[in-house]
């Protein structure tokens, strides 16, 4: 399974579960990504999106996108795309 890096997490929402990540790459919903921190390193398909609280279908790079998680994530943790 080939990954390239997307970006990196900036900010997690505990409340909502939603990591903010500032992207470096293009993602879109359907998507599988993988998030490596400081302990954990999981893989999740990206069912929620957002910029600007409205949902989207897929974001670019420099964009700030939240993101609904399936666990805690951390400032700086890596964010890659699974490549099939």
């Amino acid at each position: 399974m080939e990954e390239k890096e997307i970006g990196a997490i900036t900010h997690y929402f505990g409340k909502v579960g939603v990591g903010m990540i500032k992207l470096t790459d293009s993602i879109k919903i359907g998507d599988t990504i993988h998030i490596k921190g400081h302990g954990y390193d999981f893989s999740q398909p990206v069912s929620s999106m957002q910029v600007d609280y409205k949902n989207i279908e897929e974001a670019t790079a420099g964009q700030d996108v939240g993101l609904k998680v399936d666990q805690k994530v951390h400032p700086n943790d890596k964010v890659y795309k699974v490549i099939a």
